[in-house]
């Protein structure tokens, strides 16, 4: 009869150990295979095109014959990006849309966070008709609401210029004055729906004991959306505010579409539309360091966001 020793004992708890590890392997392996197709589809739409923008903003080319003779592509370093940074027109889109997210941010996400709460209220009634009523002008494609908007500014035919021309007040939207806020406007009505929606459903997700224990300790509604709610929602508020950060630097559609009214609206109003004139005149290798300098200042203002407001501890 064969007899076990203690090492053999010692040695099937190692035996068996291994063979649960080797399973492990073959589930990294199919994990492997299922992101692939991700992993390639991210890689050749997504970083390929930002690796070859790059690669292009360190070249230049240079034509003879008052533009009509054979072009040379010659390496540039960082000469493109030092007219950029000196380019007085595509420095000012960048303040140009750093005033106007300034301003129209913090309204934005400030109505969108009042209209969450009035649907979040005990005494709403038909939530879900002004949900939908609130969302609507987020469904509505961006260039066709922006079309809209440019009717109902225009000072011949805007009822808004009618209305106001009654009272005395002689307003004209597209002013130079006036169409940045014009502009504002347009994407505040655009935009809330869709941060409302995003806030709302944070609301949602709040335990009740948590606003039942706030009322039987005598707060009111308004006491309970301050102290309870709005700082349960924070980390909502931090991804709309992320989300409207980035599309504020990519302003294109609203001054594209309103510079076809308003002659204040200038090729260059914003950063893209620099960035479009630039391509539209065959200048790909300047287009591309434009393109560059935008993404890098949009991912410095929202990470920077982000990291500034995890050191004041707002997630906790």
């Amino acid at each position: 009869m064969a007899t076990r020793t203690p090492g053999d004992a010692l040695a099937h708890p190692i035996a068996g150990s291994a063979a649960k590890r080797t399973p492990g392997r073959g589930h990294t392996r199919s994990a492997v295979l299922f992101l692939a197709p991700f992993g390639l589809l991210f890689t050749a739409m997504l970083l390929a095109p930002i690796g070859y923008a790059v690669y292009q903003s360190f070249f230049k080319t240079n034509r003879s014959g008052l533009g009509l003779g054979p072009s040379t592509t010659v390496f540039a370093g960082f000469d493109n990006y030092v007219t950029a940074l000196h380019d007085s027109r595509f420095m000012s889109s960048f303040l140009r849309v750093f005033t106007l997210g300034i301003v129209q941010v913090p309204v934005m996400l400030g109505l969108a966070l009042l209209l969450a709460l009035l649907l979040d209220s005990r005494g709403a009634v038909f939530k879900k008709v002004f949900r939908q009523i609130y969302f609507l002008p987020y469904a509505l494609p961006g260039v066709i609401a922006a079309i809209m908007w440019s009717f109902l500014y225009a000072p011949s035919v805007s009822p808004f210029t009618a209305a106001l021309r009654h009272v005395g007040l002689d307003v004209n939207f597209l002013s130079d004055d006036l169409v940045l806020a014009s502009i504002g406007n347009m994407m505040t009505w655009a935009w809330t729906g869709f941060n409302m929606l995003i806030i709302y459903s944070a609301l949602q997700a709040i335990p009740g004991e948590l606003t039942e224990a706030a009322v039987m300790d005598g707060c009111s509604g308004w006491r309970v959306a301050w102290h309870v709610k709005i700082p349960a929602v924070r980390p909502a508020l931090i991804l709309t505010t992320v989300f409207s950060i980035i599309g504020t630097a990519q302003l294109f559609n609203e001054p594209a579409v309103l510079s076809q009214v308003a002659p204040t609206v200038s090729p260059t109003y914003t950063p893209i539309l620099a960035t479009q004139q630039s391509a539209d005149i065959n200048n790909y290798n300047y287009a591309a360091t434009q393109s560059v300098i935008l993404a890098l200042l949009t991912f410095v203002l929202s990470f920077g966001f982000l990291k500034f407001t995890q050191r004041k501890g707002t997630f906790a």
